[in-house]
């Protein structure tokens, strides 16, 4: 029965593991040579048998009537050897590239007669592990001499080189010694350092060198091929370097900062003084990188070309920080990551603190993750998991954490971020309200959030699960739209024949100048009018029918075939910007068209009375609790209150006195949708 028998080897090997001391293990099996061709599928032929004896200290065979017996004694006695196949055959390429910079933060590459750049870098020799050939490698070609310990395996990359597989190891060599020299004068014109910003116009690039330096520093090096990557958890220490020129565009950052009033504090400015921006956006220049502290770096965009990740702009960042409150030895939650916000916590917090750092996006993790081991303290952590569910549960610390930060436009404020916080803890979050946006401080109070400060900013849309569809109605042929941020559309019946016949108009007898803040204005009509919208113009004011400027938009509300809009119109020039003065007016189409308009231009003039102030930043802010979602009415303070989908906001705007509860109406409508 021995043929029928499936894993033979296994078996054999079982039934000798079972035998005593002395015993024997009998195998009877009908021999190929003596079985008929129609039969030989229950047959073993020669090799069969030999393969059937391996392991065994003595094998006594006997042939009776074309049946073999085999006895086997004295199971496992034969050591296992590695022997190779003769003669070997190449199946794939290896090797292992050296990934080298200078005091300066510069990649060192080779312009090699091939034409093309490339790292130091080749195959294997004999034993030699990855790491000792990179070092061995960068000594022959370079005539830079690097000890092993020094040498890190980062990644291993697997692509594809005319049809045959390769091997690539990425080797991240922290320090070096010795004079850049070109021994190989027969491989390579010439070695020398390039900035990493300017990898992205650097002309042809050896594959694997490309694919290297995008394993160190991804993103810096635009359509690269496809290649699998193992990133390896190598203890690789801070490289450090960077020219004098990024450390003086940095101090002139930190003092740009520190003028506007967005860092007050010791501990926020030595963070900006000390952490290195160029290093976590090496894909741009330390102008742009630096830029007086007002920029956000773009790193990431998805298929539509939207902006999904980014360093944002210094003083942001700055300021955010500034109304976490944190202390020395603090533990953060960040929810967006990219390295430089979170490292700024760190340095703050000093060094009994942690930053725990989620992002959805896998590349954006991993860039994270190497810019912190290039030029991180070690404190750090950063993970790939949906932030709208917190931190894994294994990272939260006991009793919460001590503050969190939002770094993506919210447009609903997730419960786990209430739930990991600690008791007085703070969150501070860029919230959007009617489309308009805010980085709100809060503090935890038991289950209600308690707004402390409001700062107007914008950042890259949400993602994963609080990723939002808003909305959407065009009129007239997509010259306009209406834009229903709140996410439920009002009834839009009517509203193209509206627009056909006369627009009403309202001045409101409020005028601005030059450079006057209206922002609380937006957000004051969104969380206190209902049937809330903003309509945006896609043609010239001169071509339509609303006087909006094209590709801008304006508070509006609608309702009964009817919508009213928020305008200013110059009503003095001059030949200085101190001299013109615009009028906020409201236009109106449709038969309640007066009506709206009144109700639009009399927010305007409560917002003149009670919200606004003289300086630009002493605009009043409402008093603004966040509720759990399902919070009964009679459980809510007094105030105009905007319902999301987990929780419950309440604004309460001086002057304005709303009895409890007044729920801000957005009814819904049928219309189409499309994502934004």
């Amino acid at each position: 029965m021995y043929p029928f028998v499936r894993d033979r080897g296994r078996t054999v090997h079982g039934l000798g593991e079972r035998l005593r001391d002395g015993g024997a293990l009998v195998v009877i099996t009908p021999v190929v040579e003596s079985t008929p061709e129609e039969r030989r599928g229950i047959a073993l032929d020669e090799d069969e048998i030999t393969l059937l004896g391996a392991g065994w200290e003595t094998v006594e065979r006997l042939d009776a009537d074309g049946l073999a017996f085999l006895v086997l004694r004295g199971p496992c006695h034969v050591d296992t050897r590695a022997v190779e196949k003769r003669p070997t055959t190449g199946h794939a390429l290896t090797g292992a590239l050296a990934v080298v910079t200078d005091s300066a933060g510069r990649v060192l590459l080779g312009r090699s007669r091939r034409g093309m750049l490339e790292l130091p870098g080749g195959k294997t020799t004999g034993p030699e592990d990855f790491a000792s050939a990179a070092v061995r490698e960068l000594a022959e070609e370079t005539g830079l001499v690097a000890n092993p310990a020094d040498a890190h395996v980062v990644t291993m990359l697997v692509d594809d080189s005319h049809g045959v597989p390769r091997l690539t190891a990425v080797v991240r060599i922290t320090a070096w010694t010795g004079t850049l020299t070109n021994p190989e004068p027969d491989k390579f014109d010439r070695w020398e350092f390039f900035d990493l910003h300017a990898l992205a116009c650097a002309g042809d690039v050896f594959v694997p060198a490309a694919l290297a330096i995008d394993a160190v520093w991804p993103g810096i090096i635009p359509g690269l091929p496809l290649a699998t990557s193992y990133p390896i958890a190598a203890a690789q220490p801070p490289v450090p370097g960077e020219p004098a020129e990024a450390a003086r565009l940095r101090a002139a950052m930190t003092q740009t900062v520190i003028d506007g009033g967005w860092a007050p504090s010791a501990p926020v400015q030595e963070a900006l003084r000390t952490v290195p921006r160029h290093r976590f956006a090496p894909e741009v220049n330390f102008l742009a990188a630096y830029d007086g502290g007002d920029r956000a770096v773009i790193t990431r965009y998805d298929e539509t070309g939207t902006a999904i990740s980014s360093v944002s702009a210094a003083w942001l960042q700055a300021d955010m920080i500034e109304h976490l409150g944190l202390k020395p030895g603090a533990v953060v939650f960040e929810a967006g990551s990219g390295g430089y916000n979170a490292e700024l916590i760190a340095h703050v917090t000093g060094p009994g603190g942690r930053v725990v750092t989620v992002d959805i996006d896998p590349w954006v993790v991993r860039r994270t993750r190497r810019f912190l081991t290039e030029a991180g303290s070690g404190r750090v952590t950063a993970v790939e998991a949906d932030a709208a569910l917190g931190a894994p549960a294994p990272l939260v610390p006991r009793g919460g954490f001590d503050a969190s930060m939002i770094t993506y436009n919210c447009w609903d404020i997730a419960p786990a971020w209430r739930e990991q916080l600690t008791e007085g803890g703070r969150l501070v979050l860029p919230l959007e309200m009617g489309g308009y946006t805010r980085a709100v401080t809060f503090e935890r109070r038991g289950q209600v959030l308690h707004a402390l400060h409001f700062t107007y900013c914008g950042f890259v849309r949400d993602q994963g699960q609080q990723a939002r569809t808003i909305p959407v109605l065009s009129l007239l042929d997509g010259g306009l739209t209406l834009r229903f941020e709140h996410g439920a559309a009002a009834d839009t019946t009517g509203l193209e024949e509206a627009l056909r016949g006369p627009r009403h108009e309202v001045p409101t007898g409020v005028t601005m100048g030059a450079n006057a803040y209206f922002g609380s204005l937006q957000l004051y009509a969104a969380t206190t009018l209902a049937g809330f919208c903003r309509l945006a113009a896609h043609q010239e004011p001169d071509e339509g029918v609303t006087g909006i400027a094209k590709d801008r938009d304006a508070p509006a509300i609608v309702g009964d075939a009817s919508f009213a809009y928020l305008i200013h119109v110059k009503t003095k020039d001059g030949d200085s910007p101190q001299d013109k003065k615009w009028e906020w007016t409201v236009h109106a189409f449709g038969e309640q068209g007066p009506a709206l308009a009144e109700r639009l231009a009399d927010t305007v003039r409560a917002w003149d009375r009670h919200i606004r102030a003289e300086a630009n930043d002493q605009h009043a802010d409402p008093v603004l609790t966040v509720h759990p979602a399902g919070t009964p009415d009679h459980a809510l303070p007094a105030g105009d209150v905007l319902d999301k989908d987990l929780c419950r906001l309440v604004f309460r705007w001086p002057g304005r006195d709303v009895p409890p509860p007044r729920p801000v109406e957005h009814s819904g409508a049928d219309i189409v949708t499309k994502g934004v």
